[in-house]
């Protein structure tokens, strides 16, 4: 009997390079769930351009209507997700102190709180994998697998997180990160 792969819920995954031309080209993701039944994640590096306040009609205070929005991934791109840090967060079910919510209400009543440490990304869909295709990506080498810390999940997000990430993380993926775009222009 095939012993199941650890779960990446809480991780970072990384284009390993192998996934250029792809919609995953140079993203890092952050895995919220993974088990038997499948993953699904939120690409941290891909701002749309737009804020909340212009992909949401409804009524929400400043603070929310301003937030930039994320393209999640490719799935369902007409639903919003939201990620949020605070020092002390009891329902937290990504990692400790980080919460995955879909609620609008509460991300509303998240923004519009009064704790200074309180944190929030928001994401236009979302990745997924079906049950065992992420472990296949795994090990064919298209993902690069790194620790998530919180100061990079709520980075600015862009074009340079993929490449910072990677020049932490040794030689090759050194190596990785400073390769030019189009090699074969060389």
């Amino acid at each position: 009997m095939k012993k199941p792969a650890p779960s990446l819920k809480g991780k970072l995954l990384l284009d390993s390079g192998m996934l250029s031309g792809s919609s995953f080209d140079k993203t890092v993701l952050l895995i919220c769930e993974h088990n038997a039944e499948g993953a699904l994640g939120l690409v941290l590096n891909r701002p749309v351009g737009r804020k909340v306040g212009e992909v949401i009609d409804r009524e929400m205070g400043e603070a929310l209507r301003n937030h930039p929005v994320y393209l999640g991934g490719p799935v369902q791109t007409q639903v919003l997700s939201w990620l949020q840090y605070d020092e002390f967060l009891p329902d937290a079910n990504v990692m400790e102190n980080l919460k995955l919510g879909h609620a609008l209400e509460e991300l509303a009543e998240v923004t519009e709180g009064y704790s200074s440490t309180c944190r929030v990304k928001v994401f236009a869909g979302y990745a997924g994998w079906s049950p065992g295709q992420l472990d296949e990506e795994l090990s064919r080498g298209s993902w690069l697998v790194s620790a998530a810390k919180m100061d990079v999940i709520f980075d600015v997000g862009g074009d340079g997180m993929w490449r910072g990430i990677l020049r932490t993380m040794g030689i090759r993926q050194q190596l990785l990160a400073d390769r030019p775009d189009h090699p074969e222009w060389n």
